[in-house]
């Protein structure tokens, strides 16, 4: 008897990789949906496709000038900087304004959804003022929010090679035109005509109100360290990840707290940087997209970073007003669970991150994107689905230093898609069900350089801190170029299927980021999408019978000397942060909030859009939780009818 049992335990490790391998295995073969299904469900939705339109008259260029030290990975480098967002800048009331960042140009554009009201103002581009600028630097993506808390919607526009600009909406503003902004520094004391200050290399950013005090702050990640990337002079002071799996030498990354604003002519904003907010080996990741939402129900935000190179986090908010905390969690080890499988440890190549919940169980879950390309780097994205029993014992786990979530892609039909970037979760035909959009695809070209790519991933991690050592990336060459946008639909099973092709959405292009709103106020949700080193795009839906809705535009009321004069109306600054419950007739839980501004470079309307389904005509129960400006937390149930509504939460939440 001991010598079986001895034996068995010299080989458990064999028998283990062979369930896994098995169990994997039974995963891949778990059924698809067929052509018919798929018809059927691709019935349900339908978009129209329109250009956007932009400002001409700029330079355009191909591939960026890059460091010299960085010219054999030129389109490595230029592989970043498309990027969309939509929002209501004018203050016509609806989410119809689009802010793009293009890198063919190196321009930040602002412009009219397509559509009604598209000859409401000609598109233009934002400019900078007297900031000090350089010619080595270019901008990678937009935020809309009221950052100086005038009831307007500004724009901070984060970068390479400089620290980020914030373009505050000018009360005195007649048009909405390149006049309407005044552009001031998120960070003081880079003076001059030329810029000298810190060399960031920003590729996400994410706004909320991280300390509960009632303003919102502002996360900035750093992608490469402080360097002059886009310096092609220079061939000295930039750097490459240390490794595959624990790159820990990435930019820095920085959280400021809101501290004061004024509004006017001559509006401003001031922030004070929050020192020791996020722990050392946490900041210095290779950030490539961010997200802020209030997991465990405590009314403050947790931050999730998307990080290159591995691993991710998930930070747990600790902060008091007047001081920012942030303290990682871990999602346990289990047997049968690859370690790049859970939150916190993972390997992966992190690119995208959206909350939302997938199983329909009233809690939130997260969607975060990989590279996933078969015969190329298959890693998986991660649908990290809430274990916990609820709210209560979400926070229980995170004091612990556990994060309640597993990872369910694979039976999902979420696992693999390809080179994924940023991801929406939204509900567009109102069903009550999201639907998961995801951009992917990496460098377009004619020479095929996966192989190469390959033998980079298996290398010794001591080579990967020099680019001679990197496999040549430049203008031509090809990693998943013919990659496509991929819309998940969930199918009557519960797996989802990705009904892209059917709905004409599967273009061969690399696509960047997803900005999702309701531009036309007919209760469907529409999308642009930004496409790296080609045309933004933008799909008007048009599903034939979607269900009942509810719009919610929750802002704040308005201070004495808000309404100032001018020909913009102020549409009212937004509760970032603020969340929505829905309680329907047949007993689902139906979750939405006020998003700040998460994702890679696409960032949705700041409107809670809630499909309810074919089956409600009548009013819901509506549960606002949010914080006042004084940081007071307040909780009002309302019943409303389907529909849009806009609702001021002071101290109570009055319907206007």
């Amino acid at each position: 008897m001991s010598q079986t049992v001895g034996w068995l335990r010299r080989q458990l490790a064999g028998v283990v990789a062979l369930l896994l391998v098995l169990s994997l295995f039974l995963v891949a073969r778990l059924p698809t949906a067929s052509a018919a299904q798929r018809d059927g469900m691709a019935s349900r939705y339908a978009f129209a496709p329109t250009s956007i339109a932009l400002p001409g008259g700029f330079p355009t260029q191909t591939i960026r000038k890059v460091n010299k030290d960085y010219r054999n990975i030129a389109a490595w480098i230029s592989s970043v900087g498309s990027g969309v967002a939509l929002n209501d800048l004018d203050g016509d009331g609806l989410a119809n304004d689009l802010c793009v960042t293009d890198p063919r140009t190196d321009q930040v554009s602002i412009t009219p959804a397509p559509g009604a009201g598209a000859d409401r103002y000609r598109p233009f581009a934002l400019t900078n003022g007297a900031l000090p600028m350089s010619r080595t630097m270019a901008p990678m993506g937009c935020v809309p929010g009221d950052f100086n808390e005038d009831g307007r919607i500004d724009l901070l526009v984060y970068l390479w090679g400089r620290t980020p600009i914030i373009h505050l909406a000018r009360a005195d503003a007649k048009a909405l035109d390149a006049g309407a902004y005044e552009a001031v520094e998120l960070v003081p004391g880079a003076g001059g005509s030329t810029y000298t200050g810190p060399l960031w290399n920003t590729d996400t950013a994410a706004v909320d109100d991280f300390d509960g005090d009632g303003h919102e702050d502002i996360y900035i990640g750093n992608y490469f360290p402080d360097g002059p990337v886009l310096d092609d002079s220079k061939d000295t002071g930039v750097a490459m990840n240390h490794s595959m799996s624990k790159g820990l030498n990435g930019g820095e990354d920085h959280i400021f707290r809101w501290t004061a604003g004024t509004g006017g002519a001559r509006p401003t904003v001031r922030y004070a940087e929050a020192a020791g907010a996020l722990p050392k080996a946490v900041s210095r990741g290779w950030a490539l997209a961010s997200g802020a939402n209030d997991l465990d129900g405590d009314h403050l935000p947790e931050l999730y970073l998307a990080h290159d190179f591995g691993p991710d986090r998930l930070l747990y908010n600790r902060s008091t007003p007047g001081r920012i905390s942030f303290a990682p969690v871990v999602a346990p080890r289990e047997p049968f669970v690859p370690k790049s499988k859970r939150v916190g440890a993972d390997s992966f190549k992190g690119m995208g991150i959206d909350f939302g919940d997938l199983d329909g169980d009233g809690m939130y879950d997260m969607f975060v994107s990989n590279i996933t390309t078969s015969f190329g780097l298959e890693e998986s994205h991660f649908a990290f689905i809430n274990d916990a029993r609820g709210t209560a014992d979400v926070r229980r786990q995170f004091r612990a230093g556990v994060a309640p979530f597993a990872d369910r892609s694979a039976p999902l039909g979420l696992a693999w898609s390809g080179w994924g970037w940023d991801v929406k979760l939204a509900d567009f035909n109102n069903s009550g069900s999201l639907v998961v959009a995801q951009t992917t695809g990496f460098v377009k070209g004619e020479v095929n350089r996966w192989p190469q790519l390959q033998e980079l991933a298996m290398s010794n991690d001591q080579l990967l801190s020099n680019p001679l050592w990197w496999p040549h990336v430049v203008a031509g060459d090809d990693i998943g170029g013919s990659q496509r946008l991929h819309f998940f639909a969930k199918g009557a099973g519960g797996r989802y299927a990705d009904l892209a092709p059917e709905l004409g959405l599967d273009v061969p292009v690399p696509t960047r980021g997803i900005a999702v709103g309701d531009t036309d106020g007919d209760g469907r949700l529409d999308f642009a999408v930004a496409r790296q080193w080609d045309e933004p795009v933008f799909y008007h839906n048009e599903s034939p019978s979607p269900g009942a809705f509810l719009g919610l535009r929750l802002i704040r009321p308005a201070a004495p000397g808000d309404a100032t004069a001018g020909a913009l109306a102020a549409p009212g600054s937004p509760v970032v942060g603020a969340q929505v419950t829905v309680k329907t007739p047949d007993g689902r839980t139906l979750l939405g909030r006020v998003d700040g501004g998460s994702g890679h470079s696409g960032k949705r309307s700041q409107e809670v859009h809630i499909g309810l389904g074919m089956k409600v005509s009548g009013p819901v129960p509506v549960c606002l939780t949010w914080r006042d400006r004084g940081g007071q937390v307040h909780e009002q149930e309302l019943q409303l009818n389907p529909g849009r509504h806009t609702i001021e939460l002071g101290t109570q939440a009055l319907e206007r």
